[in-house]
């Protein structure tokens, strides 16, 4: 039996490394030219890894006969959402697309590679799944502006903001109705995470809130000059 994965152990360095390798080639190619073959190839496999994550990920857990869940079965986490939310981005570079893509994902998902809530380690399938669907979010979260010149524009972070407190009350409705834990909004993840330093449920949800909106914030300032001008 594969035991839980070690925070910070052999594998969650090593599969971090490779994240952060893959990144600097992914924004190498793509600051070369996007009309190159490299850069064309490169943004054609990640987008088609945002939108494989998922039914990868499923394919997974029905392989290795793992009880499966409705928190599971049904893509309403928000690293679910993001990893659609920067498949189309990359398509369509739509500003509201990105712009979620890139709070959402160094917000959030990065949460979710720096602690991962996995109860399966190297080389457990749903391992490589984990880090496949969170990956590619903060992949794209971060070639948008460092390898393809997207800045988020006036108002970002208040649009972006808003649509998470949309998803929040969505998720706390799911959660009510199917005894999930959507954004774990119910209950802190298994695992170890920043969520450990807050106080129980419910109190650690309006803390959460803040430091969402504190992150946002930082998240914008590489960009002030830009949305001034």
């Amino acid at each position: 039996m594969i035991a839980a994965i070690d925070l910070y152990g052999p594998a969650h360095i090593g599969i971090l490394v490779v994240l952060i390798v893959i990144t600097l080639l992914v924004i190498r190619n793509c600051r070369l030219g996007e009309h190159l073959p490299q850069s064309r190839a490169s943004l054609g496999l990640l987008t088609f890894c945002c939108f494989a994550a998922y039914p990868i990920n499923q394919m997974a857990l029905l392989s290795c006969g793992t009880q499966i869940t409705l928190d599971a079965i049904i893509p309403l986490h928000l690293c679910d959402l993001a990893a659609f939310i920067c498949g189309f981005a990359l398509i369509t570079r739509k500003p509201l697309l990105c712009e979620l893509a890139y709070f959402w994902g160094l917000a959030g998902t990065l949460q979710g590679l720096l602690t991962p809530d996995l109860a399966y380690g190297f080389p457990h399938p749903i391992f490589f799944t984990f880090f496949l669907q969170h990956g590619v979010v903060v992949i794209t979260a971060i070639i948008l502006p460092m390898g393809l010149g997207w800045r988020p524009t006036t108002g970002a972070v208040r649009r972006t903001f808003i649509l998470l407190l949309s998803y929040a009350a969505v998720a706390m409705t799911a959660n009510y109705i199917l005894d999930t834990n959507y954004g774990f909004l119910k209950s802190k993840p298994s695992e170890a995470s920043l969520l450990d330093l807050m106080p129980s449920w419910p109190w650690y949800i309006p803390l959460l809130i803040g430091l969402a909106m504190l992150i946002f914030v930082l998240l914008s300032l590489p960009f002030r000059n830009d949305s001034q001008n």
